[in-house]
């Protein structure tokens, strides 16, 4: 044929030839531009009701646009009735040839994945499924575009593909899904069950089903498990293999539903590796999942994953991510190097716990994020008696797998038994979930439970610890914040009194001073947990405040970076990081920081406040009036929210507003806040009241507000009062207060 013009067609050069037809390059005269011709063997178009069947299929797939779809331009048929189709004509080479060469690296294998994902979704969105996927029907481009080829033709043929033996090997048969292959009705999930064969064909350079003869291979696809992919190649990520297992489950049901879900993961798989100093060893241990039959165990698996992080926190070469930010991931579908990406770390801990009864199972494993592959895996049987010595036991697996030295002092940790009594513990557990969910009646129920505890054990530094914590908590969120303070000081105060060194009642008493104003007291506490502890985090966070709130801020920065490479999920640390830079001058870097910390949580009231504040004091009024709106319809009697609304107001010099806001009962509540007494001051500063401003500022001076760099220039609000006396003799006091302030 080669010379010969058909239609409009003169016919160039012979392409290919396959069970579906043969291929020549062709010009079109007409258009002036090179095509592919695809004539179709005379038996698939002879009877009339088939070659209609095929146009039809045709004319829905050359609707398809899609970069990664061959373009049919045209269905035509020679003066002798066959049947041939015109396509678009591209240079490079077919799948199967760039598999002949050898297994291909994982990442140009998931990239071709993702696009013939890509292209047959767009054709499952429009009810053509192809069922012949294969690597002779998928082209490669000489720039690297994947292009799907022959929609249509496996339909033409009754939905069977030609039978060919190859070697070992039996020809497309090979790409067929159980269903497909046992001629019952398929679907496009057929589809997917062979791009799972040929991602795993391009990674391993073999079928993962095969037989010496027809038979042989349809016995295979639906009765036999393919071989699995880390014994055939090991470096192909964990995620890779798991798309695989996926794709080709035997019930079409288990399998990816739409190809847009198995393309997320491949995309995912595709993520470029993490990136960690390589002189650094870091780890998140996600949460524990909880199999037990009842899902009110929950508190176990969590309090498990809680242990393991206290442990791997005391070997001090380890970065270990705190509780706030591995918790976050709890029920997550995202992909081990995705977290990884998100918290900075090399390595992850993900494991399970089934707790039936008084018998105990605990799974673990440890991933190399960085390429996806298994460092340790390990399953542990036994009862709650032996719920420490596994704990130990998994810790150390750690230790061991990452070739990291224990100190003796982390060797003490790992081994420390904080409540021997099972009963005990396990009320110690329950308390701690309950802590977290941080509601009246959580925090309520959290010390019922370890009230019980000490029934039952008596006396336990732990336990009172816990308790102290709890009743901290208890009043950051009640009206009645002084006596639950002054129950938390004396719970962890018996908690020294049984240990001095124990940090997390140190942290507990600093806290203390902190939300009562003491604090150059508190950042004593503070420091000498850190002391004892590195890797207490509440201790951490607590310094960092005070030292921002005193206007300490290299202090804080200093601290900063390593609170928040513990901890980069907990909003917190973006927060205090954006207050400074703001009033450091530093307006565009914070804002990121602000606005980092209100995606992460947009209802945290003390969040809201800072973003407001710097909007404001930024001009972007509107931004920071919608978030004040949103509030006060939220939690209008939240005293963040109220502070907000009357910021507001002064921006606006409404002064009626603010007059019929400040009731007795709100004045009084900030008269007692060195925080709010300032706040109050910056609104009257916009009202341009002098002397009011001038008195909540003194005020809130006398409470111990000696944050002299934001008084001095760092807060645009109080520009009014800079020129007044009296303001020049409260900043000569603040000056020497906060020169003499040890930090």
């Amino acid at each position: 044929m080669i010379g010969t013009t058909i239609s409009h067609y003169e016919i160039l050069e012979k392409l290919g030839s396959g069970g579906m037809g043969v291929v020549y390059k062709a010009h079109d005269t007409r258009l002036k531009r090179t095509v592919a011709l695809k004539f179709l063997p005379p038996e698939l178009t002879r009877d009339p009701e088939a070659k209609q069947r095929f146009i039809h299929e045709a004319q829905a797939a050359s609707a398809l646009q899609h970069n990664n779809i061959c373009t049919i331009h045209d269905i035509d048929e020679t003066d002798d009735e066959r049947l041939f189709m015109v396509m678009d004509c591209y240079e490079g080479e077919s799948l199967t040839s760039r598999i002949a060469t050898g297994p291909m690296q994982v990442k140009d294998a998931v990239d071709i994945a993702i696009q013939v994902a890509s292209g047959l979704s767009k054709a499952h969105e429009k009810g053509i499924v192809h069922r012949d996927i294969k690597p002779a029907n998928l082209f490669i481009t000489t720039n690297g575009t994947v292009k799907i080829l022959d929609f249509g033709l496996a339909k033409l043929a009754g939905g069977q593909t030609r039978l060919t033996k190859a070697g070992s090997t039996v020809g497309t048969a090979a790409y067929m899904s159980p269903e497909q292959a046992q001629g019952m009705e398929v679907d496009h999930r057929t589809d997917t069950w062979s791009v799972g064969v040929v991602l795993y064909e391009m990674l391993t350079g073999k079928l993962p089903f095969r037989g010496e003869h027809e038979a042989a291979m349809m016995y295979s696809i639906v009765h036999e498990e393919p071989q699995g992919l880390a014994s055939v190649r090991a470096d192909v990520p964990r995620s890779v293999a798991a798309i695989i297992k996926k794709a080709l489950q035997k019930e079409c049901s288990r399998r990816y539903q739409t190809m847009k879900e198995m393309m997320s993961d491949l995309r995912a798989a595709a993520t470029p590796p993490v990136d960690v100093p390589k002189e650094e060893k870091s780890i998140v241990v996600l949460p524990f999942e909880n199999l037990s039959p009842d899902p009110d165990q929950e508190y176990f698996s969590d309090g498990l994953t809680e242990e393991v992080i206290s442990d791997l926190s005391a070997v001090r070469s380890l970065r270990v991510i705190s509780r706030s930010s591995a918790m976050t991931f709890k029920g997550t579908k995202k992909k081990i190097p995705e977290i990884a990406r998100d918290v900075g770390v090399q390595y992850v801990l993900e494991g399970s716990v089934r707790k039936a009864g008084n018998n105990l199972r605990i799974t673990a494993q440890l991933i190399d994020a960085t390429n996806d592959t298994h460092l340790w895996a390990e399953k542990y049987s036994g009862t709650l008696d032996d719920v420490f010595d596994i704990q130990e036991k998994v810790s150390r697996s750690i230790v061991s797998a990452l070739e990291l030295k224990l100190t003796s002092t982390a060797t003490r940790k790992i081994a420390e038994r904080a409540i021997e009594n099972l009963a005990a513990y396990e009320y110690y557990l329950k308390a701690y979930h309950e802590i977290w969910r941080l509601t009246e009646d959580s925090l309520d129920r959290a010390l019922g439970y370890l009230d019980t505890g000490i029934e039952i054990l008596g006396e336990n530094a732990y336990l009172y610890s816990a308790r102290g914590f709890a009743y901290l908590m208890r009043g950051s969120i009640s009206g009645e914040s002084i006596e639950y303070w002054k129950k938390a000081e004396a719970s962890a105060q018996k908690a020294l009194a049984l240990s001095p060194d124990f940090s997390k009642a140190l942290a507990v008493l600093g806290w203390i001073c902190y939300w009562q104003d003491h604090t150059q007291e508190g950042i004593q506490f503070f420091k000498r947990a850190l002391a004892i502890d590195p890797s207490e985090y509440t201790a951490l966070h607590g310094l960092v405040a005070t030292y921002f709130w005193v206007g300490k801020y290299e202090a804080a920065l200093q601290l900063l970076d390593g609170m928040i490479q513990l901890d980069p999920l907990n909003p917190l640390g973006h927060n205090v990081r954006g207050s400074i830079l703001w009033q450091k001058g530093q307006r565009d870097v914070a804002m990121e920081s602000f606005e980092t910390a209100y995606q992460m949580d947009p209802e945290n009231r003390a969040i809201q406040m800072h973003y407001v504040w710097a909007l404001a004091g930024s001009q972007r009024l509107e931004e920071a009036f919608a978030i004040v709106e949103r509030s006060t319809q939220k939690t209008p009697e939240n005293p963040f929210t109220k502070v907000g609304l009357l910021l507001k107001y002064g921006l606006l010099k409404d002064e009626k507003s603010v007059a019929r806001m400040m009731s007795e009962d709100f004045r009084e509540m900030c008269w007692k806040s060195r925080v709010y007494s300032y706040m109050i001051a910056n609104v009257y500063a916009l009202l341009g009241e002098r002397q009011h401003a001038l008195d909540w500022l003194e005020h809130s001076v006398n409470l111990g507000w000696t944050n002299y760099p934001r008084l001095l220039d760092g807060d645009p609000f109080l520009e009014v009062l800079r020129g007044e006396e009296r303001f020049k003799r409260l900043m000569e006091r603040v000056k020497k207060e906060w020169e003499e302030f040890e930090v």
